[in-house]
């Protein structure tokens, strides 16, 4: 199902100087919000986090800038970069091949897969970690997606370092069909062994987390924390929607929603994730002393 070579290491382009997290500029001079369609100067927007001023909407972010978002400057080493998926059922696509469809998202996004892998530090404290990246395919889950996850669980469990994954997806990826839905399994699997080890896996969900990923690891973290306002549900409000021919109720799908019925543990905004995230490895550390 995968295919492997070797990765050089990846750094972070923030300066090592630098106390508040930047993102790059993707050279927008505004965007408008959509959730309360205001208008906000880009570089504002930037160094707001993507967030909206006004509504505090949570703007998706790639996985590389939520990696520069959350971890020490030039802590990031990555792994895995280049295992690509197949095509093991020959998946015929209305206008393409799954293959050339899998070519065109690489080169759309400059991914391989939908998740970034790896080991760094937040302010000295090492950790693994698995983001995933909306931009390719959904976030959707594959077989390569959950053989990267699963990877930098045992990374975590074989070090004895905690591990975050930041959850956004649309769910298993139906080219790959039981290959896909297997990763369930699989990942799951990989963090009761990370528990077993007593090791602690700290759970990030970003707008949208839904679909098999809920069904699996995303819901799984010792401790689980969520973007405000994310769509968090294992079928959408259009899914569930159009199968029961009922309206769903207004903010019934959302992190503050899965805060009140105790799925999740804290809804954090995206200046504190990092400290937040400090907070908790600083926990485990004293715990192991």
């Amino acid at each position: 199902m995968v295919k492997e070579a070797a990765v050089p290491s990846t750094a972070q382009a923030a300066s090592a100087t630098d106390t508040k997290p930047r993102l790059p500029t993707n050279g927008n001079l505004a965007v408008k919000c959509p959730k309360c369609r205001e208008i906000l100067y880009g570089r504002d927007w930037e160094k707001n986090l993507k967030v909206c001023s006004r509504c505090d909407y949570h703007f998706k972010l790639t996985a590389y800038e939520r990696i520069e978002l959350l971890v020490d400057p030039d802590s990031f080493a990555e792994v895995d970069a280049e295992i690509i998926s197949v095509d093991p059922l020959n998946f015929k696509m209305r206008a393409q091949s799954y293959m050339g469809k899998l070519s065109e998202e690489r080169e759309k996004s400059g991914l391989n897969e939908a998740v970034v892998s790896g080991q760094a530090t937040i302010e000295g404290r090492r950790l693994a970690l698995a983001v995933m990246d909306f931009r390719f395919m959904g976030g959707s889950m594959g077989s390569v997606v959950g053989e990267k996850i699963t990877r930098a669980i045992e990374l975590g469990c074989e070090r004895r370092i905690p591990v975050l994954i930041v959850s956004t997806s649309g769910g298993a990826r139906m080219q790959e069909g039981l290959y896909s839905l297997m990763q369930m399994a699989k990942t799951s699997a990989a963090l009761a062994r990370l528990g077993e080890a007593k090791v602690p896996f700290y759970s990030l969900l970003s707008d949208p987390t839904t679909g098999g990923v809920t069904a699996s690891f995303a819901m799984l973290g010792d401790v689980a924390l969520a973007e405000p306002g994310a769509l968090i549900a294992f079928a959408g409000p259009r899914v569930i929607e159009q199968f029961m021919h009922v309206k769903m109720p207004e903010g019934t799908v959302n992190s503050e929603f899965a805060l009140q019925h105790g799925m999740i543990d804290a809804v954090v905004h995206r200046r504190d994730l990092r400290q937040t995230l400090a907070r908790l490895l600083t926990l485990y550390e004293r715990a192991t002393q």
